[in-house]
């Protein structure tokens, strides 16, 4: 895949904590992602977005769509999103990456089980928050993502 293809992709940040979003959209930017950010404050959201359901009823949106999931999120959390999404024939090919500030082994090793494609934790700094997303924008810059997933 060529950055053009994947520039075509859309990443769906669910991140319920906008300083997180903003930081996290500010610093893909800086590495030189210009997709599309569609961002979601619950996980019920990413479903919904995702699935065509509730406000999106009748627009899925499975191909060409990346997951950035936080996993403390209202509503839903970011566990019940990864494993409805890799359960499901349809959405188990999109790409999750779980940004998080958890870094419990335990909870890892539950998020790898459930499905999920890379697990992060977010440093709790500023600086290294920043550092850590602007190399996760240059990570994605070279990455494959599955067409018409």
């Amino acid at each position: 895949m060529t950055m053009e293809n994947f520039e075509r992709v859309t990443i769906v940040l669910a991140e319920d904590d906008e300083g997180h979003a903003r930081l996290t959209e500010k610093n893909l930017e800086r590495a030189g992602i210009r997709n599309k950010i569609h961002k979601c404050i619950t996980g019920s959201a990413v479903i919904d977005y995702i699935c065509g359901e509730g406000e999106f009823a009748g627009k899925p949106h499975i191909s060409d769509t990346l997951i950035l999931l936080d996993l403390n999120m209202p509503i839903m959390d970011g566990y019940q999103v990864l494993e409805k999404l890799k359960s499901n024939e349809k959405t188990k090919q999109i790409p999750i990456i779980v940004l998080t500030t958890t870094d419990d082994k335990r909870e890892i090793k539950r998020c790898y089980e459930l499905g999920c494609n890379i697990y992060i934790t977010k440093p709790v700094d500023y600086i290294g928050f920043s550092n850590a997303v602007r190399e996760l924008g240059l990570f994605l810059s070279v990455v494959k993502i599955p067409n018409g997933v």
